[in-house]
């Protein structure tokens, strides 16, 4: 009989798929990548074209001679790697390391693992796509360049094994970008004015919003104006000008793609991103389901296409008629939207069977499994359901010149809201319907209810808001997402506390070194547009040297220049008058992964360490000892008193020892202002020149 070898990434496939194709078959995996560029250099040949040096990853000689005995075994080789490009760049290096060349030797993949799909593979071999592999060598290599020219500065101007990233680098930057957004943000005061009307045959006052006078909308500013407002409406009649009813459609969402699981999953489940993929990634190598076996119950999990395969929409059509009614199924798909460049390899991700219910496989999952395949499977049946409607009720009203309205609306038809429904469409279905209401219905007021507010920073980051920016912009690929974010927070570069992420001290300094030396690595643009050249170079349309022959010149010439200019703002220690009580020496400041400490200059014979505490030369406003720079217990930085934890001062924004000349309460620095720090005051003046901007 013959011998067929099937090589896989994962251990955890190979059961799975060995029950599929039965004893003429053995399936063996290789764990991954086998071969890299060498840690202990950048592995690049620039004398020789920008060929890599590849060599066999540590602790991978044993796999690759357990699959050289394999090999020598069977009549045929299938690569059965992951159907992407690394996967393509894995079943390549598999070749060139088993010497596979002259072999019968095919490629084949699928998306999801099933008994279906992996047999349909076998029927459809092909041979490894080069334009794939070096897509993705030309990555690994620009990557290297970027972290092998750029980390040695950043070691040498912070004195700490930092690095930079090609993406990573873009990543910190938007998420400091954001930050000095909010840091300079002035609020701004708004109030919004309602009226109880009492209606004629509803029993629940009405709550009507105000919109403006006869000509148009009207902001309110101030208590002032809200108070005269009110004043000149007392008086006035409230009556109904218009009542009109209405439908509105609220279409089925799409299918997940990688970083729509990943929002979605992050806002719904709490799941950080790097827990989604691991998750995922167990769901689709395969689960031992009680009465099934081991089965992959999702397809392939790295996609930003949103494709559905015939036969999967054609199941899920049926399976929603049976279980639901012919009206629930969709009649037209919704589609995806143009915009960045969409790798349509890969279907969307979804069940591989929509007959395996949450329900039915409950059991046999744990709960974060089961909770995130729930999430997949109601998505992915909503997205082939008829859309939701809602029946619509406007109320505009009239109080002498000035005007109200009431919006009110339900769901007339669930359609996909019976399988799935996210935090907006639950808001959607809060108001309440008016029944009688018409132009003839006599109202009366009762009371007003006028509330102050103020406008809102932007938000900071969340992995998941982090995750919808790199994708709108087109930085990285849904692959790239969750190492990114992992390598920054394993950087301190950014500390996550509740679900925001923050810049520390370490991550401005980095940040600051690569906009002033390597303006092009952290501009959105640039990076968007390499990753639209990687996405040619894999169709095949653009050659992989001539990217990187592009590329290293330019980069190399900047890091001569950024060599030359950062020796002089290189950190020296700095003496202190913060005496060690061990040894008696002056500490000097030192720089270290979490930022500033102060350390004894005798080390190593003495190894006394305190915390750094930077005074900023402002008096604290509650009992005038001097305010300090210091930092939470995940390192994002505020301003608090040195006296803590008997004074409980603090401040996100950097105070001024000038007080507020309107309030006599504290200032802070807001950008290119200085603004009293109570933002019901308002006061606020420009930041002069000589001002510290420290």
């Amino acid at each position: 009989m013959a011998k067929y070898l099937v090589i896989v990434e994962s251990p955890a496939k190979v059961k799975t798929i060995k029950k599929f194709l039965g004893k003429n078959y053995e399936v063996v995996a290789s764990n991954g990548h086998v071969r890299d560029l060498p840690k202990s250099q950048m592995g690049i040949d620039v004398e020789h074209d920008y060929e890599p040096k590849y060599i066999t990853i540590r602790g991978k000689g044993d796999i690759l001679a357990k699959l050289r005995k394999e090999v020598k075994k069977a009549d045929k080789v299938y690569l059965a790697t992951d159907p992407d490009r690394e996967g393509e760049a894995i079943s390549w290096h598999l070749s060139q390391a088993l010497k596979l060349d002259g072999k019968n030797v095919r490629r084949i993949s699928f998306n999801e693992i099933t008994q279906n799909a992996v047999k349909a593979s076998l029927k459809q071999p092909r041979d490894i796509d080069m334009n794939l592999v070096n897509a993705q060598q030309t990555r690994r290599i620009l990557d290297r360049i970027v972290g092998y020219k750029i980390s040695p500065l950043l070691w040498a101007k912070v004195k700490r094994g930092l690095s930079a990233g090609r993406v990573q680098s873009v990543a910190l930057r938007i998420i400091c970008d954001r930050e000095d957004e909010i840091n300079a943000f002035i609020p701004e005061e708004y109030w919004t004015l309602d009226a109880k009307l009492k209606a004629d045959g509803e029993k629940k006052p009405l709550t009507a919003k105000f919109h403006g006078d006869e000509n148009g909308k009207l902001a309110i500013t101030c208590r002032e104006e809200a108070d005269r407002i009110m004043d000149e409406i007392r008086g006035e009649r409230f009556e109904v000008l218009e009542v009109k009813k209405g439908e509105r459609v609220k279409k089925a969402p799409l299918p997940f793609t990688t970083s729509t699981l990943q929002q979605e999953a992050s806002k719904t489940l709490n799941f950080p991103i790097s827990k989604t993929m691991r998750i995922a990634q167990q769901l689709y190598e395969g689960v031992d389901v009680k009465g099934q076996g081991t089965v992959g119950l999702i397809t392939y999990l790295r996609t930003d296409s949103v494709r559905i395969s015939d036969e999967a929409d054609a199941d899920a059509r049926a399976y929603i008629a049976q279980n639901y009614g012919e009206e629930f199924v969709a009649t037209q798909t919704v589609t995806q939207k143009g915009g960045a460049k969409i790798q349509d390899a890969h279907e969307a991700i979804r069940p591989s069977d929509i007959a395996r219910t949450p329900a039915v496989v409950k059991e046999s999952l744990s709960r974060d499994q089961f909770r995130l395949y729930q999430l997949i499977w109601k998505r992915f049946a909503a997205s082939r359901m008829a859309s939701a409607i809602y029946e619509t009720t406007n109320v505009k009203i009239g109080a002498g010149k000035y005007r109200f309205g009431v919006a009110a609306s339900k769901v007339s038809f669930e359609g996909f809201m019976s399988v799935y429904t996210s935090e907006d469409d639950e808001k959607d279905t809060n108001n309440v319907l008016l029944k009688g209401i018409d132009e003839d219905t006599k109202l009366t007021l009762d009371t007003f209810d006028e509330k102050q507010h103020f406008t809102q920073p932007p938000a900071h980051y969340t992995e998941a808001s982090l995750v919808k920016t790199l994708e709108e912009l087109g930085i990285g690929r849904p692959s790239t997402y969750s190492p990114t974010i992992t390598t920054l927070l394993g950087r301190r570069y950014i500390v996550k506390e509740a679900k925001n992420l923050y810049v520390t001290e370490l991550g401005e300094v980095v940040n600051q070194i690569m906009k002033e030396s390597f303006p092009s690595i952290v501009d959105e643009h640039f990076t968007a547009n390499m990753e639209s050249l990687l996405d040619s170079i894999g169709e095949g349309a653009v050659n992989w040297k001539t990217v990187v022959r592009n590329f290293y010149p330019d980069l190399e010439a900047a890091v001569e220049v950024a060599e030359k200019e950062l020796q002089k703002v290189k950190i020296e220690d700095e003496v202190t008058d913060v005496v060690c009580d061990q040894c008696g020496r002056n500490m000097v400041v030192k720089y270290g992964p979490h930022g500033k400490f102060l350390a004894c200059p005798g080390f190593p014979e003495c190894r006394n360490t305190k915390p750094y505490l930077e005074k900023i030369g402002v008096p604290c406003p509650k009992c005038g000892k001097d305010v300090v720079l210091r930092k939470t217990k995940k390192g994002r930085k505020y301003f608090g008193c040195e006296n803590n934890p008997e004074c409980d001062f603090m401040s996100w924004s950097r105070p001024v020892a000038e007080k507020c000349p309107k309030c006599g309460g504290y200032m802070v620095v807001k950008g290119n202002k200085i603004a009293c720090a109570d933002a019901g005051c308002g006061y606020t003046r420009d930041r002069k020149a000589d001002e510290d901007t420290k």
